[in-house]
């Protein structure tokens, strides 16, 4: 298979750095230490000179404007590897049951959520954990919105950290491979399992935050790995192929 230039490719166009609007002001200093840098941040080194946060979050239910997070869990990706000593986990105790249809997907019972500590707890690990790495999740804006709804409930402020999404990231490298075969791509499944299987990956346990959190770092770094093109990518390369546009509430 051809290596990809994905720069010259139209799913790129539009692209613009991510950051938080101005008038944010953060109470939290975490949150304005985040912004300074990363409104600071040199973004035309190579990809191995950043570090990585893949994170994945399970919640009661799937909206995120009402929904609640029940688990939290990422890992650090460092020089382009996966670093397991440096994870994440934590379970919330929402303010609200968690629904029956949400325990059968993720497993995470009323009594075990009812005796986590509460979510305020988790989100201060977060920030400490995510620091100035660049974040990486498979649909990320669902799990940075429900973050950031309740970052700015609690210290006043949400994330800066740039976003990189690995279904947009597929998204890109498949339609590079298909190009001038619109047909055989319009339909392609962008489901976490089936790219993984797809692309001969190792498979770990479904809806479990942390173990989500895993499948999507390899396939981040596979698909990083495909997309290079025989040259280095930067950062900005990255986020022209796979960065979301911000939501706020």
């Amino acid at each position: 298979m051809n290596s990809i230039n994905v720069l010259t490719l139209n799913a790129i166009s539009g692209f613009a750095w991510p950051f938080s609007r101005d008038d944010s002001q953060p109470a939290h200093p975490l949150l304005a230490q985040s912004k300074e840098y990363f409104a600071a941040l040199d973004h035309t080194r190579p990809l191995n000179e950043y570090d990585f946060v893949v994170l994945d979050t399970e919640l009661t239910g799937l909206s995120v404007k009402k929904d609640e997070i029940v688990t939290i869990g990422a890992l650090r990706i460092s020089e382009m590897r996966i670093d397991m000593e440096q994870s994440f986990y934590f379970c919330a105790c929402p303010t609200r049951d968690v629904p029956k249809q949400s325990v059968v997907i993720h497993g995470i019972t009323p009594s075990e959520a009812q005796k986590a500590p509460p979510l305020k707890e988790a989100l201060q690990e977060l920030l400490n954990f995510c620091g100035n790495a660049i974040i990486v999740g498979h649909n990320i804006n669902l799990d940075i919105s429900v973050i950031n709804r309740e970052l700015k409930k609690e210290f006043g402020g949400d994330l800066h950290n740039p976003c990189i999404d690995t279904m947009r990231l597929a998204r890109v490298y498949r339609e590079g491979y298909w190009t001038g075969a619109y047909e055989c791509y319009e339909e392609y499944s962008y489901n976490l399992r089936k790219l993984s299987r797809e692309f001969g990956l190792p498979l770990f346990t479904e809806h479990n935050a942390f173990t989500d959190a895993l499948q999507t770092a390899y396939l981040f770094i596979y698909l990083v790995h495909k997309m290079q093109d025989n040259s280095t990518w930067t950062l900005k390369d990255l986020c022209r192929a796979g960065c979301i546009k911000r939501r706020f509430f």
